[in-house]
């Protein structure tokens, strides 16, 4: 997809609304387009800006992946038991 060009203080507060709009079910989408994004900033400092919410999608996609991998056990210990 093309990205169209945004300023910074826009690519910003895109990074931000994918930040606080992610689910479970987008994250991985949402997290590639921000990286996408933090791509088109032109300067270190303006991407410093968006550390935060860089870093908070990434441990977003972590602990739901963890949850995610715990949820499938506990239900394939489940049906051991019911046998």
């Amino acid at each position: 997809m093309r990205l169209p060009m945004l300023s910074p203080d826009d690519t910003l507060a895109e990074i931000r609304r994918l930040y606080y709009s992610t689910t479970r079910e987008t994250i991985q989408d949402d997290l590639a387009r921000a990286l996408d994004l933090l791509k088109t900033m032109p300067s270190e400092d303006e991407r410093e800006r968006a550390t935060v919410y860089m870093e908070g999608l990434a441990q977003m996609r972590s602990d739901w992946g963890k949850n995610k991998g715990k949820r499938k056990k506990r239900k394939e210990k489940r049906k051991g038991e019911r046998n």
